[in-house]
């Protein structure tokens, strides 16, 4: 089985088969070139019109059980939690978005500011807070410099309401491994999105 999660700069492939996944860049790949059946879940629009008219490509957005979650809520999200029968998802891509599941159950979730936006946020309000990011403060302190009062006031409050919750924490996203120092107790599963996807073909009995 071929799953492809669709981003804005890739199309990252899981094969269940050899167990091993591989990306190709979004603006560069030809969908019609792959002749194998690929589940998929897609987050670019300009992505759309490659994948008109291929039969072997099928789209899981059709198969998710909606009334469990909301009409806008993203489908990478969505494929996150269907992997979860408890925990809080943390998936830190452009966007960090972070969502709770209890007894397989979707409770909610928000959206925070990704790495990139954050640093370019306090750009923006005087070049004095142009810092980078301390990943290895400890967050039971309170800051004494600059990049220290950057990094939790961004941070190290999302932590702390990600820990309140008391369940455990999964982390995915391309700065996964990058924001593990400050949740300590998470684990990183960079592959969490292909576990749900298969949970949506399973449920839905697409094979």
């Amino acid at each position: 089985m071929l799953l492809c999660d669709i981003g804005n700069t890739s199309y990252h492939f899981y094969d269940t088969t050899a167990q091993r996944d591989y990306k190709e860049t979004a603006s560069g790949f030809e969908p019609k070139s792959v002749r194998e059946q690929v589940f998929y879940i897609n987050v670019n629009p300009a992505v759309g019109s490659r994948l008109e008219g291929l039969e072997n490509w099928i789209d899981l957005r059709g198969y998710v059980a909606w009334e469990r979650y909301y009409e806008t809520m993203g489908i990478d999200r969505i494929a996150a939690c269907e992997a979860l029968t408890e925990g809080v998802v943390v998936d830190a891509g452009s966007a960090i978005t972070v969502d709770f599941v209890r007894a397989g159950r979707f409770e909610g979730g928000f959206i925070h500011l990704g790495l990139s936006a954050l640093r370019h946020a306090y750009r923006g309000i005087s070049p004095k807070l142009d810092s980078s990011f301390n990943f290895d403060m400890q967050l039971d302190k309170m800051p004494k410099n600059t990049t220290d009062a950057i990094t939790y006031g961004a941070l190290g409050l999302l932590a702390d309401k990600v820990h309140s919750f008391g369940l455990p924490v999964y982390l995915t996203g391309g700065d996964a491994s990058t924001l593990k120092p400050l949740f300590q107790t998470a684990r990183v599963e960079p592959l969490l999105l292909f576990a749900g996807m298969q949970k949506i073909i399973q449920k839905a009995k697409l094979c």
